[in-house]
């Protein structure tokens, strides 16, 4: 198997990620520094930081409500808290998709690193549900504004046309199919608005409510539930 594969079945991360950690020669095959493009044999013995990385059998996947303030990291040591301090599990997971530090909301984690990588992917188009509430009275022109997709000049990008639909004066709910840095934040600010709270509600077929989580709890998915996403990831 290659050793970016083999990474990420063990969980450690996608393989895109593995392949940086292979580079920048974190990995170990046998006590020697691993090369891109390496395989792994029966018998080899994988090391990352010095300790040794197993495959993990059947995939793992976690729904977890991020609070405002928790940072999706797994090692900052100026973050007050990282999603890592919330999850405590004897399986080793990684998340798919971030939420900034000033948003709430579900958060994915597996140990399925090839799952992570379809769940990334853009060009699957993959959809994520978001409530928003902004500084100011919106209306039916903000709203298709939205879902025509907006010119980012500093990303020099135009985000890709969305779902969109009024849910109070200063509120919106939003269904994207692309992961752009605050994505939603810049879109918004495009528009002469501030957001004050954004709360991803769904990641595909997961959604926060079917679980009835509070900020900081998380829950282990049931195999139905796995299956279906994992259906929709193709």
């Amino acid at each position: 198997m290659r050793l970016n594969r083999y990474i990420a079945a063990c969980g450690v991360c996608s393989r895109r990620e593995a392949d940086k950690l292979i580079a920048s020669g974190q990995i170990l095959i046998n006590g020697k520094t691993a090369e891109l493009g390496a395989v792994v044999e029966d018998g080899d013995t994988v090391t990352y930081n010095g300790k040794t990385i197993t495959r993990v059998e059947g995939t793992v996947v976690l729904a977890y409500y991020k609070p405002v303030g928790v940072v999706c990291t797994e090692r900052d040591p100026h973050a007050k808290k990282t999603v890592m301090d919330d999850i405590d599990t004897d399986v080793r997971v990684t998340y798919a998709g971030r939420l900034d530090m000033d948003s709430e909301g579900l958060l994915l984690l597996t140990n399925n690193g090839s799952l992570i990588d379809a769940m990334m992917k853009g060009s699957h188009h993959h959809e994520k549900e978001y409530i928003v509430d902004v500084d100011r009275e919106i209306d039916n022109e903000f709203i298709r504004s939205l879902e025509e997709g907006i010119y980012l000049k500093d990303l020099g990008v135009k985000t890709r046309p969305c779902r969109a639909k009024k849910t109070g004066p200063n509120s919106f709910d939003i269904v994207l199919t692309q992961g752009l840095n605050r994505q939603i934040r810049r879109m918004c600010a495009a528009l002469g608005a501030e957001v004050v709270r954004l709360k991803r509600i769904r990641v595909m077929t997961v959604c926060l409510d079917d679980h009835d989580l509070k900020p900081g709890e998380y829950v282990r998915l049931y195999d139905d539930e796995i299956k279906r996403l994992m259906d929709a990831c193709k």
